[in-house]
């Protein structure tokens, strides 16, 4: 399967397609200080949760193969923990953070009242930043800050989320197809650092193809009002993709690993269904009470310092008017 699953690495940039409109719409009607709180306990609660289950399986059925270590675990309560010496606890946790980068990119933006009220702008801005170091010195530093390798697929997920919000214009139409034109640009440029990887193999044409069809399939998924399915199994698949994300890999090739006797379709098969399960377990039976109550934690340390986290609460403050705490 390695010639058709090489391009599975695009998955992960229309991703972002996704986290740009969903951005975008959880950023509605929320200050700096409630969208920071509604990401912030959105995603480090079960990273934590996951990280630390992740840990344990290699603790105690990684070796000989796979190590870890106590202080390889601190340093990823940062999510970064390249950033202090270490690997990640798992390989996957490059893209989350990217998705953190993005998130403190919209936080300060909403900060200096600048997103989403200028988002075209912004979108252009950053599209320039991209192209002026993908073309020219190429550093590592603007890469990483700017998001210069994806900022396409974001771009492309915040100007789809301007369409679902009704807006119809020939500028946000000309921002659209950049932004699309920038992530087919990415998708091809990514190829110069994973031919090394893959000898080369990969079919240029086959990739714009695959990207334009993905990004298609998320303009549609944004047309779509519901979905003819009951309401709690949607729940079900869309709350288990995080925890998903977060086990499938590091903890997947312990477990292959330890199968792989057994037999190689059978091991797959077996490592595929039992992470999908421990994933709606950790959804369904963890994650959703260590969410609320971060969430309601910093909300209400938040609140006693005087921090609207909706829009709504801070015209309240402004106009003198009492405001209602709990909704806050």
């Amino acid at each position: 399967m390695a010639g058709f699953a090489q391009y599975g690495f695009l998955g992960v940039p229309v991703f972002f397609v996704i986290s740009g409109f969903v951005i975008a719409y959880s950023a509605q009607g929320r200050t700096a200080t409630g969208f920071a709180i509604a990401r912030f306990s959105r995603i480090y609660p079960t990273f934590i949760i996951c990280m630390s289950l992740t840990f344990l399986a290699l603790l105690t059925m990684g070796p000989p193969l796979y190590s870890t270590s106590p202080a390889q675990w601190a340093a990823n309560l940062l999510i970064a923990a390249p950033a202090l010496g270490y690997p990640y606890m798992d390989g996957a946790y490059w893209s989350l953070v990217i998705e953190v980068v993005f998130y403190a990119w919209v936080a300060v933006l909403m900060a200096v009242g600048i997103f989403p009220r200028r988002l075209d702008l912004i979108i252009l801005v950053w599209l320039g930043i991209t192209f002026a170091n993908e073309l020219t010195i190429d550093a590592p530093v603007f890469e990483k800050l700017f998001l210069a390798d994806d900022s396409g697929f974001f771009a492309v997920g915040l100007a789809l989320h301007e369409i679902h919000r009704g807006r119809r214009d020939p500028k946000l139409y000309a921002i659209l197809a950049l932004s699309i034109g920038t992530a087919v640009f990415q998708s091809l440029h990514k190829l110069i650092r994973l031919g090394p990887h893959t000898g080369g193999s990969f079919d240029h044409v086959m990739v714009v193809v695959i990207c334009l069809a993905s990004i298609a399939v998320v303009f549609l998924a944004t047309r779509l009002r519901r979905l003819p399915l009951p309401a709690g199994l949607v729940m079900a698949i869309g709350g288990l993709t995080y925890p998903l994300y977060l086990l499938h890999m590091q903890l997947g090739y312990v477990v292959l690993h330890l199968l792989a006797p057994a037999g190689g379709a059978w091991a797959v098969a077996a490592v595929v269904s039992g992470i999908a399960v421990v994933s709606w377990f950790v959804w369904r039976f963890v994650e959703r009470p260590a969410q609320r109550w971060t969430k309601d934690m910093l909300a209400s340390q938040a609140v006693s310092r005087g921090w609207p986290l909706s829009t709504k609460a801070r015209a309240h403050v402004s106009s003198g008017l009492p405001r209602n705490t709990n909704r806050a």
